[in-house]
């Protein structure tokens, strides 16, 4: 088993401290407890897997520069510009980086990076013997297997093509409140679930979805259309 960290979620969360009390500081300051942090969470998810599977490889994912969806609207994750962010996030990347050797791109994001890593493994041995490693809902558009660490789930799963397709087109009908993408207000995961209830087939999904861009946007279905695709769907080329 290949396993794909993305650790971009793990980089941030091991700049905050434990608080004991609401007015103790929240972020670390000192860059020692930063990397002890992030090497216990990351060497118990591998220690995890590692009595599950046998492991042959890990690769790690992080701290990609640039993003062509924000060439596309300037909208994309806009609601994120006031967000406080901690002191030692960008020393914790280059750690990461250096310590890990962790791959990263340019004019991409993290996820786009492993979900171009989980394409060509599993197309050269398989889609068993790869797993990618996080806790973004973003990699449920794939037929893969996911472990999603975060403490209230901490569950692997094994999301079948059908699965990964209805997860895609559900995705672009109930957006993304995490990237600021929302092209349809109001509509959320039961409304999709019944409007998308007859899909099967590629084709019939992206016709739905056309009629449902077309009575939202009316002359602009097309633009918005291909703009939603282009932000919620992963490159994997």
């Amino acid at each position: 088993m290949i396993l794909l960290v993305d650790a971009d979620s793990l980089i941030f969360a091991s700049c905050y401290r434990k608080r004991e009390n609401p007015e103790d500081e929240k972020f670390y300051t000192d860059i020692s407890d930063a990397t002890n942090k992030f090497h216990s969470q990351y060497m118990e998810i591998i220690n995890k897997l590692e009595d599950i599977y046998n492991i042959d490889k890990v690769i790690t994912f992080s701290g990609s520069k640039g993003n062509f969806r924000k060439l596309i609207t300037k909208d994309y994750k806009a609601n994120r510009k006031k967000q406080e962010l901690p002191p030692l996030l960008h020393q914790m990347h280059q750690y990461v980086k250096e310590q890990y050797d962790s791959i990263y791109g340019y004019g991409v994001e993290t996820d786009d990076m492993v979900a171009r890593y989980w394409y060509a493994i599993s197309q050269d041995i398989g889609r068993n013997e790869v797993m990618i490693v996080s806790i973004d809902k973003d990699y449920k558009q794939f037929p893969c297997l996911l472990y999603n660490y975060h403490y209230k789930h901490k569950e692997i799963l094994d999301i079948s093509e059908d699965e990964a397709m209805f997860n895609l087109y559900e995705q672009f009908i109930i957006g993304d409140s995490a990237d600021n993408v929302n092209y349809f207000k109001g509509k959320g995961k039961r409304f999709a679930a019944k409007y998308l209830v007859d899909c099967q087939t590629k084709y019939q999904y992206t016709r739905k979805m056309y009629e449902l861009f077309k009575k939202e946007y009316k002359g602009k279905a097309r633009q918005k259309y291909v703009e939603c695709y282009n932000l919620l769907k992963l490159r994997t080329e």
